[in-house]
């Protein structure tokens, strides 16, 4: 069963002001157990889906026949879409909206709190080698090119552990490498099942330089030279000697948001907002991040399992409060 996604642009529900959908600006809906559902949710910074804003009505109820007429009347739906998965699926691995709580995350992604411990772990040692870069070379649109031992030495370390990234997902797909390893050939079939292009970061204390968007021009024509801070890893990489000025602050830059990037797909990006350590503050010091042009037909929209007995006319409460929410049927990720 695939939800249906809209434009809210009213709110016509008993004991809800006509315009209780300010922020809150998309909606999704379907049909549980001869119920009407609707979620409020965002399309904006990281395009939530509240549960806690769960409005129900028994179809039998209703004067309205299909869901599409439920919503046009009660959120004076517009541009009405069908969602890309079912209901109640998510992919393993692969976060999307709507995971917001700690246990829904490990659960719909199949990972561990120990699991995203240790990936902190070795991301801290890039945001600790960044933080000490800037101390020595304010970030500006006139030193994005300087280049240093210190640096290429980020920037290789970044680029190995985002390589661990991308095996890691080659290896969930079940996709063994043609030769004895993995190439950017390979690798660039992540750009779209991990929804890399939709994430953006800005340095907090420099506005004036543009949005960080690492992935954004990633070409499966030139795997590699279309990723220009991976490229240049690759070369300073082999040949220092010839191509040490491509180890740039600029570069370093791209390829730790990239690390948090994967991070982000892999654990959700709660952790780094709420979390109280190191690790999140140096990410909170220096970033800002969102999803930009994300497409919410991709979001992940939760189950709900209406018990009969509730009251027919429409209302709006919590469905994860009251244990309404099934947990996710995990597929398996695939490239």
């Amino acid at each position: 069963m695939h939800a249906i996604v809209y434009e809210v642009t009213n709110t016509n529900v008993p004991g809800l002001v006509s315009n209780f959908h300010d922020g809150l600006n998309l909606g999704y809906a379907y049909e549980s157990n001869g119920f009407y559902v609707h979620f409020y949710g965002t399309n904006t910074n990281l395009y939530s889906v509240h549960t806690g804003q769960t409005v129900l009505e028994k179809k039998s109820a209703s004067t309205f026949g299909t869901i599409e007429d439920w919503v046009r009347h009660n959120f004076g739906a517009k541009n009405i879409q069908t969602m890309a998965s079912n209901v109640g699926e998510s992919v393993k691995g692969v976060w999307r909206p709507a995971l917001y709580y700690y246990a829904d995350t490990y659960q719909a992604l199949e990972v561990t709190e120990a699991d995203r411990r240790l990936s902190e772990q070795a991301l801290r040692v890039l945001l600790e080698k960044l933080d000490d870069l800037f101390l020595y070379i304010e970030p500006d649109v006139v030193s994005l090119n300087t280049y240093s031992h210190k640096i290429r030495e980020l920037l290789i370390l970044a680029c190995t552990e985002i390589e661990n990234f991308w095996v890691h997902y080659m290896m969930l797909s079940g996709i063994a490498p043609i030769g004895r390893n993995y190439s950017t050939q390979d690798y660039v079939k992540l750009k779209e099942k991990l929804f890399l292009n939709e994430f953006q970061f800005t340095l907090r204390s420099y506005a004036t330089l543009a949005p960080i968007t690492p992935f954004v021009s990633w070409s499966s024509v030139n795997p590699t030279t279309s990723l220009g801070w991976y490229d240049a890893y690759n070369k300073t990489k082999h040949n220092r000697t010839t191509h040490f000025s491509s180890a740039t602050l600029s570069n370093a830059i791209s390829a730790v948001v990239a690390n948090l990037i994967l991070y982000i797909v892999r654990f959700s990006p709660y952790p780094l907002l709420e979390d109280k350590n190191t690790f999140n503050t140096l990410v909170n010091q220096h970033f800002n991040f969102e999803l930009t042009d994300a497409d919410y037909k991709q979001s992940y929209i939760p189950q709900i399992e209406v018990p009969a007995h509730y009251r027919s006319d429409i209302f709006i409460y919590d469905s994860r409060r009251a244990n309404d929410i099934k947990p996710y049927i995990v597929k398996p990720f695939i490239v």
